[in-house]
């Protein structure tokens, strides 16, 4: 059996075969994939933020703390399994105003609250 030389030692020193191996992995060699999600705060939407891998949920959450937890203010986290993530794009139609356009109202750039906030505002203040 040869080894692979690199210029990395570390490499080397492995003894790596050059040949790859086509061995099957046990169930507790493979881990699961977790999508992680953050909320940056209170009240905030969470967001997905990445993936991360790990043999059960515990410590999927403690990776996601590790490794998006301390980068990011975080003040929840969410894992949850790969494989319960359900989505379709067959669907695509259904949700674009294309298909409901007399549903303008659900879109929340056609209300101009703000500018209704501040004129109550300046009322009140000249009072």
């Amino acid at each position: 059996m040869t080894t692979i030389q690199s210029l990395d030692p570390r490499i080397t020193r492995a003894s790596l075969p050059e040949t790859a191996t086509t061995e099957i992995l046990s169930e507790h060699e493979l881990f699961e994939t977790f999508e992680v999600f953050h909320q940056a705060k209170t009240g905030a939407r969470h967001i997905h933020v990445g993936s991360v891998h790990a043999p059960n949920a515990e410590m999927a959450y403690l990776f996601a703390k590790e490794q998006y937890g301390r980068r990011l203010t975080t003040t929840s986290l969410w894992v949850a399994r790969t494989t319960d993530i359900f989505t379709s794009s067959e669907d695509a139609a259904f949700f674009t105003t294309a298909t409901a356009p007399e549903k303008e109202y659900r879109n929340a750039s056609i209300w101009k609250v703000r500018e209704k906030i501040d004129h109550y505002k300046k009322e009140q203040t000249a009072e």
